[in-house]
Protein backbone atom coordinates (compact mmCIF):
# COMPACT_ATOMS: atom_id res chain seq x y z
CA UNK A 1 0.00 0.00 0.00
CA UNK A 2 1.38 3.41 -0.90
CA UNK A 3 1.92 6.39 1.40
CA UNK A 4 -1.32 8.23 0.59
CA UNK A 5 -3.45 5.10 0.94
CA UNK A 6 -1.86 4.30 4.31
CA UNK A 7 -2.61 7.77 5.63
CA UNK A 8 -6.20 7.55 4.36
CA UNK A 9 -6.56 4.25 6.20
CA UNK A 10 -5.19 5.73 9.42
CA UNK A 11 -7.53 8.71 9.21
CA UNK A 12 -10.57 6.44 8.94
CA UNK A 13 -9.95 4.41 12.12
CA UNK A 14 -12.41 5.33 14.94
CA UNK A 15 -10.84 6.85 18.04
CA UNK A 16 -13.43 5.90 20.68
CA UNK A 17 -12.34 3.57 23.44
CA UNK A 18 -8.89 2.41 24.45
CA UNK A 19 -8.74 -0.77 22.38
CA UNK A 20 -5.48 -1.23 20.48
CA UNK A 21 -6.45 -4.38 18.58
CA UNK A 22 -6.33 -2.48 15.27
CA UNK A 23 -2.53 -2.36 15.61
CA UNK A 24 -2.19 -6.15 15.48
CA UNK A 25 0.31 -7.05 12.77
CA UNK A 26 1.20 -3.38 12.26
CA UNK A 27 2.84 -2.36 15.55
CA UNK A 28 4.04 -3.93 18.78
CA UNK A 29 4.85 -2.57 22.22
CA UNK A 30 6.42 -4.38 25.13
CA UNK A 31 4.23 -4.57 28.20
CA UNK A 32 5.51 -3.73 31.69
CA UNK A 33 6.59 -6.78 33.65
CA UNK A 34 4.30 -6.03 36.60
CA UNK A 35 1.03 -6.75 34.73
CA UNK A 36 -1.07 -3.73 35.72
CA UNK A 37 -4.53 -5.17 34.90
CA UNK A 38 -3.87 -8.25 37.02
CA UNK A 39 -2.64 -6.08 39.88
CA UNK A 40 -5.90 -4.14 39.74
CA UNK A 41 -7.85 -7.41 39.83
CA UNK A 42 -5.91 -8.52 42.91
CA UNK A 43 -6.63 -5.25 44.72
CA UNK A 44 -10.32 -5.39 43.79
CA UNK A 45 -10.82 -8.64 45.68
CA UNK A 46 -10.47 -6.78 48.96
CA UNK A 47 -12.21 -3.52 48.03
CA UNK A 48 -15.85 -2.86 48.92
CA UNK A 49 -15.80 0.39 46.91
CA UNK A 50 -13.40 1.07 44.03
CA UNK A 51 -12.93 3.95 41.59
CA UNK A 52 -11.15 3.92 38.22
CA UNK A 53 -10.07 7.40 37.11
CA UNK A 54 -9.87 8.33 33.41
CA UNK A 55 -11.03 4.86 32.43
CA UNK A 56 -10.98 5.41 28.65
CA UNK A 57 -13.32 2.81 27.22
CA UNK A 58 -13.29 0.85 30.47
CA UNK A 59 -11.35 -2.03 28.94
CA UNK A 60 -8.81 -2.55 31.72
CA UNK A 61 -11.20 -1.98 34.63
CA UNK A 62 -13.78 -4.34 33.10
CA UNK A 63 -11.11 -7.02 32.69
CA UNK A 64 -10.05 -6.60 36.32
CA UNK A 65 -13.65 -6.73 37.56
CA UNK A 66 -14.33 -9.91 35.60
CA UNK A 67 -11.18 -11.56 36.92
CA UNK A 68 -11.74 -10.47 40.53
CA UNK A 69 -15.27 -11.85 40.50
CA UNK A 70 -16.31 -9.91 43.60
CA UNK A 71 -19.36 -7.83 44.42
CA UNK A 72 -19.02 -4.23 45.53
CA UNK A 73 -19.36 -0.67 44.36
CA UNK A 74 -17.47 -0.14 41.10
CA UNK A 75 -17.30 3.38 39.66
CA UNK A 76 -15.30 4.96 36.84
CA UNK A 77 -14.78 8.46 35.53
CA UNK A 78 -14.20 9.51 31.93
CA UNK A 79 -14.27 12.99 30.37
CA UNK A 80 -13.83 12.40 26.64
CA UNK A 81 -17.35 12.16 25.14
CA UNK A 82 -16.67 9.39 22.54
CA UNK A 83 -15.34 7.12 25.29
CA UNK A 84 -18.27 7.52 27.68
CA UNK A 85 -20.83 5.21 25.96
CA UNK A 86 -18.09 2.65 25.35
CA UNK A 87 -17.20 2.65 29.06
CA UNK A 88 -20.86 2.55 30.14
CA UNK A 89 -21.32 -0.68 28.21
CA UNK A 90 -18.66 -2.31 30.41
CA UNK A 91 -18.81 -0.67 33.84
CA UNK A 92 -21.85 -0.40 36.15
CA UNK A 93 -21.42 3.30 36.95
CA UNK A 94 -19.54 5.81 34.79
CA UNK A 95 -19.43 9.49 35.76
CA UNK A 96 -18.76 11.88 32.89
CA UNK A 97 -16.14 14.12 34.50
CA UNK A 98 -12.45 14.88 34.67
CA UNK A 99 -12.76 15.73 38.36
CA UNK A 100 -13.56 13.94 41.61
CA UNK A 101 -17.20 14.76 42.46
CA UNK A 102 -17.38 12.24 45.30
CA UNK A 103 -17.78 12.52 49.06
CA UNK A 104 -14.77 12.32 51.34
CA UNK A 105 -13.72 8.81 52.38
CA UNK A 106 -15.83 7.14 49.67
CA UNK A 107 -13.47 4.44 48.36
CA UNK A 108 -11.15 1.71 49.58
CA UNK A 109 -9.30 1.62 46.27
CA UNK A 110 -8.62 4.17 43.52
CA UNK A 111 -6.85 3.10 40.33
CA UNK A 112 -5.81 4.89 37.16
CA UNK A 113 -4.03 3.68 34.05
CA UNK A 114 -2.20 6.33 32.03
CA UNK A 115 -3.85 9.39 33.60
CA UNK A 116 -3.33 12.68 31.80
CA UNK A 117 -2.95 14.35 35.21
CA UNK A 118 -3.07 13.02 38.78
CA UNK A 119 -4.95 14.99 41.45
CA UNK A 120 -3.09 13.65 44.47
CA UNK A 121 -4.90 15.77 47.11
CA UNK A 122 -8.27 14.92 45.55
CA UNK A 123 -7.50 11.21 45.50
CA UNK A 124 -6.39 11.37 49.14
CA UNK A 125 -9.68 13.08 49.99
CA UNK A 126 -11.94 10.42 48.44
CA UNK A 127 -9.93 7.48 49.80
CA UNK A 128 -10.74 6.06 53.20
CA UNK A 129 -7.98 5.84 55.78
CA UNK A 130 -5.74 2.92 54.85
CA UNK A 131 -7.08 2.96 51.28
CA UNK A 132 -4.82 2.37 48.30
CA UNK A 133 -4.07 4.24 45.08
CA UNK A 134 -2.59 2.11 42.30
CA UNK A 135 -1.58 3.70 39.02
CA UNK A 136 0.42 2.97 35.89
CA UNK A 137 1.60 6.36 34.66
CA UNK A 138 3.23 7.64 31.51
CA UNK A 139 6.87 8.22 32.40
CA UNK A 140 9.27 10.98 31.43
CA UNK A 141 10.19 11.11 27.75
CA UNK A 142 7.80 8.36 26.71
CA UNK A 143 8.00 7.72 22.94
CA UNK A 144 10.46 10.56 22.62
CA UNK A 145 11.78 9.19 19.31
CA UNK A 146 8.30 9.46 17.82
CA UNK A 147 7.73 12.94 19.24
CA UNK A 148 11.04 14.17 17.85
CA UNK A 149 10.34 12.61 14.44
CA UNK A 150 7.38 14.97 14.24
CA UNK A 151 8.55 18.05 16.19
CA UNK A 152 12.33 17.97 15.96
CA UNK A 153 14.80 17.91 18.90
CA UNK A 154 13.16 18.41 22.30
CA UNK A 155 14.64 19.49 25.65
CA UNK A 156 15.26 16.79 28.27
CA UNK A 157 12.00 15.71 29.91
CA UNK A 158 11.31 17.66 33.09
CA UNK A 159 8.30 15.81 34.45
CA UNK A 160 7.03 12.34 35.38
CA UNK A 161 10.28 10.89 36.65
CA UNK A 162 9.63 8.17 39.27
CA UNK A 163 11.09 10.23 42.10
CA UNK A 164 8.86 13.19 41.18
CA UNK A 165 5.73 11.02 41.14
CA UNK A 166 6.64 9.56 44.53
CA UNK A 167 7.31 13.02 45.97
CA UNK A 168 3.91 14.28 44.79
CA UNK A 169 2.24 11.33 46.50
CA UNK A 170 4.09 11.95 49.75
CA UNK A 171 3.27 15.66 49.65
CA UNK A 172 -0.43 14.73 49.58
CA UNK A 173 -0.03 12.57 52.67
CA UNK A 174 0.42 9.16 51.06
CA UNK A 175 2.81 6.45 52.16
CA UNK A 176 4.50 5.20 49.00
CA UNK A 177 4.52 1.41 49.02
CA UNK A 178 6.38 0.98 45.74
CA UNK A 179 7.41 2.86 42.65
CA UNK A 180 9.01 1.27 39.57
CA UNK A 181 9.71 2.33 36.03
CA UNK A 182 10.48 0.46 32.82
CA UNK A 183 11.52 1.48 29.30
CA UNK A 184 9.64 -0.54 26.68
CA UNK A 185 10.39 -1.03 22.99
CA UNK A 186 7.70 -0.10 20.47
CA UNK A 187 7.91 -1.03 16.77
CA UNK A 188 5.78 0.50 14.01
CA UNK A 189 5.72 -1.46 10.77
CA UNK A 190 3.85 1.00 8.57
CA UNK A 191 3.09 4.70 8.61
CA UNK A 192 -0.63 4.08 9.10
CA UNK A 193 0.19 2.64 12.52
CA UNK A 194 2.30 5.71 13.34
CA UNK A 195 -0.41 8.14 12.22
CA UNK A 196 -3.22 6.36 14.05
CA UNK A 197 -1.12 6.07 17.23
CA UNK A 198 -0.48 9.82 17.16
CA UNK A 199 -4.19 10.52 16.62
CA UNK A 200 -5.10 8.30 19.56
CA UNK A 201 -2.30 8.93 22.08
CA UNK A 202 -2.63 12.69 21.94
CA UNK A 203 0.07 13.62 24.46
CA UNK A 204 2.83 12.28 22.16
CA UNK A 205 2.43 15.22 19.75
CA UNK A 206 -0.24 17.49 21.29
CA UNK A 207 -1.21 19.36 18.10
CA UNK A 208 -0.98 16.36 15.79
CA UNK A 209 -3.09 16.08 12.66
CA UNK A 210 -2.22 14.04 9.61
CA UNK A 211 -2.42 17.12 7.40
CA UNK A 212 -0.17 19.26 9.58
CA UNK A 213 2.54 16.60 9.92
CA UNK A 214 2.33 15.05 6.47
CA UNK A 215 5.94 15.87 5.56
CA UNK A 216 7.25 14.32 8.78
CA UNK A 217 5.06 11.26 8.23
CA UNK A 218 6.56 10.93 4.76
CA UNK A 219 10.05 10.83 6.31
CA UNK A 220 8.92 8.14 8.76
CA UNK A 221 7.37 6.18 5.88
CA UNK A 222 10.66 6.34 3.99
CA UNK A 223 12.56 5.11 7.06
CA UNK A 224 10.17 2.18 7.49
CA UNK A 225 10.55 1.34 3.80
CA UNK A 226 14.34 1.07 4.26
CA UNK A 227 14.56 -0.42 7.76
CA UNK A 228 11.31 -2.36 7.98
CA UNK A 229 10.14 -0.51 11.11
CA UNK A 230 10.27 2.68 13.12
CA UNK A 231 11.44 2.07 16.69
CA UNK A 232 10.46 4.14 19.70
CA UNK A 233 10.48 3.53 23.46
CA UNK A 234 7.62 4.00 25.89
CA UNK A 235 8.24 4.72 29.57
CA UNK A 236 5.87 3.50 32.28
CA UNK A 237 5.89 4.14 36.02
CA UNK A 238 3.99 1.98 38.50
CA UNK A 239 3.13 3.57 41.82
CA UNK A 240 1.21 2.12 44.73
CA UNK A 241 0.53 4.35 47.71
CA UNK A 242 -1.56 4.13 50.87
CA UNK A 243 -3.48 6.93 52.51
Amino acid sequence: MDFDALLDEAAAVPLAGWDFSWFEGRATEQRPSWGYADLVAERLTGAAAALDLQTGGGEVFAYAMAKAGTAGQRVATEAWPPNIPVAKARIPQVVATDGLPFRDDSFDLVVSRHPVTTDWPGIARVLRGGGTFLSQQIGAGSNRELSEAMMGPLPPPAHQHPEQIAAAAEAAGFEVLRVRDERLRAEFHDVAAVAHFLRKVVWTVPDFTIGKYRAQLRAVHDEITVKGMFVSHATRVLIEARR
